[in-house]
């Protein structure tokens, strides 16, 4: 657990579902090692493997796991750019924000974007193999798609940190 002061340790998550000790524990070793057995997993935790299974399976149908995925190296693979692009709506009726968030998901440069309040409606993580490929997506589909009123983009210089999951040490079950 982290060290936190008084007063930030008064404002710690205060979460009201019914997971106890060991659900808690699960939810931390498949953040961190999506990839570990069952087995394995049950060993951690001091139980055996069958009700370890069934506890899993609760929190994937309560939602607690949203899913399991590989976590790439973009660089590696050749997306040298990544973009943050802020965008701003003509209109932000229901009807709109559907239809964008719909033509959003149909991006695969897209890899995350997120309805803002404040002088954005939207940012948009996307990757790029290079500047043109990016350039050609702003162009041709993300500042020609209805509804869309301005676009600016930052590039990015480097990534400082980068993790994924939520920080489960400042959530304080009840």
């Amino acid at each position: 657990m982290l060290s936190l002061g008084n007063e930030l340790f008064e404002r710690v998550i205060m979460v009201a579902v019914n997971l106890d000790a060991s659900d808690w524990k699960i939810l931390q070793i498949l953040q961190n090692n999506g990839r570990i057995t069952n087995v394995d997993l049950a060993k951690m935790l001091g139980i055996s493997a069958p009700p370890c299974l069934r506890r899993v399976r609760a929190l994937e149908k309560a939602g607690m796991i949203k899913g399991y995925c590989t976590i790439l190296a973009e660089k590696e693979l050749g997306f040298d750019l990544t973009v943050f692009a802020m965008v701003g709506l003509h209109s932000q009726s229901e009807a709109d924000l559907i239809a964008f968030e719909k033509l959003v998901d149909s991006w695969p440069l897209v890899r995350e974007a997120y309805m803002l309040s404040g002088e954005a409606d939207y940012i948009l993580k996307c990757v790029a193999p290079d500047l043109t490929v990016f350039q050609n997506f702003v162009i041709d589909d993300l500042t020609a798609a209805p509804n869309v009123d301005n676009v600016k983009t930052s590039l990015t210089i480097k990534c400082a940190k980068s993790e994924s999951g939520v920080p489960l040490e400042f959530v304080k079950p009840i």
